[in-house]
């Protein structure tokens, strides 16, 4: 049995990142010849701390905290034949740890579905920016054996510091994400879904829900998922904290999923996490036209792509007024995750790179 050490910042079942990146494998890679071991330092306690406002000194407990468990790391790291390094190994701009893993037997995979490489600070922590250092980004990689990009932008950046770079897309486990039949009603509910540091890319979606609710008026209702902080009086949104043994059912309860973002380059690199989950759950999905997103709806038959506030209002409109096409767009949405973004559709390939590096010594 070849042993793996993952190494990422959150606890099992915490963060979309890690489940829909590498968790949702361990099953099918323990099965096949891989010891999965999965290394973090936030737990429920470091979560609450690291991302609400002040709290220096509980914060800097948690770099020391976080500092002694990647040492402890260090000092394994020639048990493993793969050390998995998810974005980074350390929460400051330092290198240290890598660079030590690079000095083991072990072969290093990097892997990330962010551009990271750009400075992107929560707002609770704009004040530890100092410590950031995102150009590390290549000189990680640069230090890895194999990169596992989210997307082409994301690879392409990387082949300007590794030669050996693969595309594995965000992906879907389709067997968990069934989606729950809710009670027919009049209501069409809009949702989004994301988190507390993404966020402000639902406030894209403000100018045309603004322009749905005065055409629709209480046909339509509008759902936040992932931000229980989240509060819009305009549109009676208060927002939903997310929860792991909740989240099918909350997502199951939107008849249309919006992703919107900013043309930019942090969003070119996105990998379409929110837009995929809806899609599984064959809910009919409405995303901008960013990033990888082009590539993962055809405009009109699996999903909508919309730019301006006049295009997001108009399809909108067409699956508000039509069940039909909101079941019809919802089916074609699945099939295209099933065939193309799902862990069933990728497992073998993530374990054949698994294997290539393993067999090459």
């Amino acid at each position: 049995m070849k042993k793996v050490l993952f190494i990422a910042s959150h606890r099992k079942d915490r963060a979309p990142g890690q489940r829909f990146r590498f968790e949702q494998y361990f099953e099918f890679l323990n099965a096949n010849g891989y010891e999965c071991e999965l290394s973090y330092f936030l737990g429920e306690y470091e979560d609450r701390i690291l991302y609400s406002k002040g709290k220096f000194f509980q914060k800097l407990s948690i770099v020391l905290k976080a500092a002694w468990i990647r040492w402890k790391n260090v000092r394994k790291r020639n048990q493993y034949s793969i050390i998995f390094i998810f974005r980074e190994a350390f929460m400051t701009g330092s290198l240290f740890f890598e660079k030590k893993f690079r000095d083991s037997n072990a072969k290093l995979i990097f892997d990330f579905d962010d551009a990271i490489w750009h400075l992107d600070i929560s707002k609770a922590n704009r004040r530890f920016s100092f410590l950031k250092n995102p150009s590390k980004t290549g000189q990680i990689i640069k230090l890895c054996d194999m990169v596992f990009a989210g997307n082409s932008y994301l690879a392409n950046y990387s082949k300007n510091f590794c030669e050996r770079v693969v595309i594995i897309p965000t992906t879907i486990d389709t067997d968990e994400y069934i989606r729950i039949r809710k009670p027919e009603t009049d209501t069409v509910t809009i949702g989004w879904s994301g988190s507390i540091t993404t966020i402000k890319h639902f406030e894209f979606a403000l100018p045309f829900l603004r322009e749905i609710k005065k055409r629709y008026g209480d046909k339509i209702r509008i759902k936040v998922i992932g931000d229980a902080s989240y509060r819009n009086s305009e549109f009676g949104i208060t927002g939903i904290g997310w929860t792991k043994q909740d989240e099918i059912k909350e997502l199951s309860d939107i008849d249309i999923g919006i992703m919107p973002l900013p043309d930019d380059e942090w969003a070119k690199g996105k990998c379409g996490l929110k837009g995929l989950q809806y899609m599984a759950l064959e809910i009919p999905t409405i995303m901008s036209p960013v990033g990888v997103n082009t590539e993962i709806i055809t405009d009109g038959i699996n999903g909508f792509l919309a730019s301006t506030t006049d295009e997001w209002v108009d399809k909108i409109g067409k699956l508000v007024d039509s069940k039909s096409l909101r079941t019809q767009m919802g089916t074609k949405a699945r099939e295209r995750v099933l065939q193309n973004y799902s862990v069933h559709a990728w497992q073998k390939e993530y374990l054949r790179y698994f294997d290539e590096l393993t067999s090459h010594k």
